[in-house]
């Protein structure tokens, strides 16, 4: 039985660590603004709402800050915590903007893992082409439920910027 449950726990860790790496992956887009603590906890990080700015890799000049709640203690500062589904979003006009190449009519452009292995929070841009505008949407994802909470925001594009797309 103690072999048994020492296996576990050196496969487990093993998944946890692969799944740790592949996520650095996924917010290398994420520049953290800022954070204030909710909770305070005893051991390990406290309970906070964090503030990421995130690029639009497709759009210059269009910049997405989103809220979101980070789980502290023990499992957070491990990051075996499952963060809540709970996320806000805004997106600004940062600069002049330029779409470098066709927009997908509906894309994924920014994903985060917000528990160990089974859930995501994601953001979503789609274009209204006939009120040439960008509409961004952030929601949370599990692999065996989702959740339907989630935030909206919408870019005016100028009228002299038409926004291209994939066909």
């Amino acid at each position: 039985m103690r072999t048994t449950m020492k296996l576990l726990s050196i496969v487990l860790a093993a998944a946890a660590a692969a799944v740790g790496t592949l996520a650095v992956i996924d917010i290398s887009h994420a520049e953290q603004i800022g954070a204030v603590d909710t909770v305070f906890k005893l051991i390990g990080p406290d309970h906070k709402i964090v503030v990421d700015a995130y690029d639009d890799p497709k759009v210059q000049g269009v910049t997405c800050y989103v809220s979101r709640a980070k789980t502290g203690g023990i499992k957070g500062g491990l990051g075996l915590a499952e963060d809540r589904s709970d996320a806000s979003i805004v997106c600004q006009v940062t600069a002049a903007i330029q779409i470098t190449e066709p927009l997908k009519q509906q894309e994924e452009v920014f994903t985060e893992r917000t528990s160990l292995l089974f859930k995501r929070l994601r953001v979503v841009r789609m274009v209204d082409a006939k009120r040439n505008t960008l509409v961004y949407m952030t929601y949370s994802d599990r692999v065996i439920e989702g959740s339907p909470q989630n935030s909206v925001t919408a870019v005016a594009v100028p009228h002299g910027t038409p926004i291209p797309l994939k066909k």
